[in-house]
């Protein structure tokens, strides 16, 4: 049993015994999976080259529940109520040999903050980013307005769709499945994700329909550290950074903004390390703003962001920060992939313009100060030999990782120094703490009561000053949980 000396992590446990720690805490069954997944998890090698599988749908239909079906684990969070999915995330999965990747999404529904644009913005998002659709429905509501707006979305996009009618849990249910032929999709294929029925038959057909590399993203090239995305607005010089890099006109530059649409991947050596950049379209307004053209080339760029390991935000240093810039930092920030922040035109600034960026910088952008920043021509290749450098460092800091017995060291002399102030008479503590992953950086902390955000900024902030942390976003998620009765 641990020494009853134990609130929380104490700072004399050094190295600390983790089995103590955690037969403290009241754990529950997700707690266990997260820390098993958390022992035996390693950086999954690039996989770029492999088909993606996107599992699509509206809010509580099931889809998480298939992801993790698929995988054979509890990977994908699942809970009663909807809307527990919000972003898309990436699994590795195979089936009968063959490796692809799964993508789970976040569900949609009419009538919430944006009605059918908000739909078709999160459902074209997805799709675009994969080679195949799972199309997740309930059998037992049969066809609604939003799966039929779903359903015309698929339609569209010219790719291989299967309509999977979910939670058909026996033969008798069958029926209820056969409605679903009114979306237009072909015939919907019965399942119960819960239970399995039908799942291997669902994956042999899945993959059947999935090509044997991706044709939306490729592998990186041999000794390639990782992919660079270059954003930003229209015309802050992206394409003519791209083309001062490679030393030659590989992408069109003009002075006209918005030229480039799709985006563009370049491999570029420097210092005799191949870099693959995209060069991406500029960023105009929000996505659920955008019309026509700009809308999907928004798709595209969002798409292009959660495929990068690094992103290159490009800022024209001789205008004033636009609430555009901030939003493109956002977005990166967002997706959780490491940054690098440019100040191009830097040719174009004198004195009085360089001290109120400064000053910009300092009432705008302070949240974000551990990202490198740059200031370069990229017109004139001004200081563009610190890229190399600022691009590994950035992606040095996301691939961080902590031992727990570190971490709970670190934490237990952080909380003796600087304990959490006392809420409504109790005061929260930290009983144990792990990094789940890295790529981005993510700790789970284990807690008697809630952490004021400020205490949390206050932990990242340290966790930076001790491990560094370049051109990272860190993630930190609070458990609060009961201690074990004795």
């Amino acid at each position: 049993m641990a020494s009853p000396k134990l609130k929380g992590v104490s700072e004399d446990l050094n190295p600390v015994d983790s089995a103590n720690l955690l037969s403290e805490i009241e754990l529950q069954d997700d707690d266990l999976e997260l820390l098993e997944g958390e022992a035996t998890s390693e950086q999954t090698p690039d996989t770029g080259a492999l088909p993606v599988l996107a599992v699509i749908g509206r809010p509580n239909v099931g889809k998480s529940t298939l992801v993790n079906r698929i995988l054979g684990r509890r990977a994908a969070v699942v809970q009663d109520h909807p809307g527990v999915t919000r972003d898309r995330v990436r699994y590795q999965a195979q089936w009968a040999g063959k490796d692809f990747q799964l993508l789970d999404t976040g569900g949609w529904e009419l009538g919430v903050n944006g009605l059918d644009q908000m739909v078709a913005a999160q459902a074209e998002a997805s799709i675009q980013l994969a080679d195949a659709v799972l199309f997740v429905t309930d059998a037992g509501v049969g066809a609604t307005e939003t799966d039929m707006q779903i359903a015309r979305i698929l339609q569209r996009c010219n790719k291989p769709v299967i309509l999977v009618a979910n939670k058909v849990d026996s033969e008798r249910m069958e029926a209820d499945a056969a409605a679903l032929w009114s979306l237009g999709l072909g015939e919907p294929f019965p399942l119960s994700a819960l239970h399995g029925r039908g799942s291997g038959d669902l994956l042999d057909k899945a993959i059947g329909m999935l090509p044997e590399e991706s044709q939306y993203s490729r592998a990186l090239p041999e000794g390639s550290p990782g992919r660079v995305a270059l954003i930003g607005r229209p015309n802050v010089g992206k394409s003519s950074l791209l083309n001062s890099l490679a030393g030659s006109q590989r992408v069109v530059v003009n002075e006209l903004a918005g030229t480039t649409r799709d985006p563009v991947d370049e491999v570029i050596e420097i210092a005799g390390v191949p870099w693959t950049f995209v060069d991406t379209a500029g960023i105009r307004r929000r996505m659920l703003k955008s019309r026509g053209a700009d809308f999907y080339a928004s798709l595209r760029t969002q798409a292009a962001i959660e495929e990068a390991d690094v992103a290159m935000v490009l800022l024209d240093a001789s205008q004033p920060l636009a609430s555009a810039d901030i939003r493109i930092i956002e977005e990166v920030i967002s997706a959780g992939r490491a940054m690098v922040l440019v100040n191009n035109k830097w040719d174009l600034l004198d004195e009085e313009r360089r001290h109120d960026l400064e000053r910009e910088w300092d009432l705008q952008l302070s949240h974000v100060e551990w990202a490198p920043r740059i200031n370069l021509s990229a017109k004139t290749a001004w200081h563009t030999n610190r890229i190399q450098g600022a691009l590994a460092q950035a992606l040095a800091g996301w691939n961080t990782r902590i031992t727990t017995s570190e971490l709970n060291t670190f934490l237990g002399r952080l909380v003796a120094e600087h304990p959490h102030p006392v809420r409504g008479g109790k005061q929260p503590r930290i009983m144990f703490a792990t990094q789940v992953s890295a790529a981005p950086p993510r700790f789970v902390l284990f807690t008697t009561g809630f952490l004021d955000p400020s205490y949390r900024r206050f932990i990242e902030h340290r966790l930076r000053e001790e491990y560094g942390f370049i051109g990272s976003p860190i993630q930190i998620s609070v458990r609060v949980r009961e201690r074990r009765k004795r």
